[in-house]
């Protein structure tokens, strides 16, 4: 696995886990109202995205690991 990748992929996981955490605090933690602001579903918003960020970077990790690099030596003699 390419550092490239490995750097993408950890970069997605964390966001994903920050946005899980942001979410739960939004959602179960906070009291407090704004007027025309839900945010419990902002709250619940963060965590899917958190969730589908962490999916998506698990399965481009998974991808990732598949692939195969050809090099090809060549010998210019002739």
């Amino acid at each position: 696995m390419s550092p490239c990748t490995l750097a993408a992929m950890s970069t997605t996981t964390g966001a994903g886990i920050a946005l899980l955490v942001v979410g739960a605090v939004l959602s179960f933690a906070v009291k407090d109202s704004i007027s025309g602001v839900n945010l419990a579903l902002i709250g619940y918003i963060c965590m899917g995205a958190g969730a589908l960020a962490i999916v998506l970077g698990l399965v481009t990790n998974a991808q990732a690991s598949k692939r195969t690099n050809v090099v090809e030596h060549r010998d210019d003699r002739a």
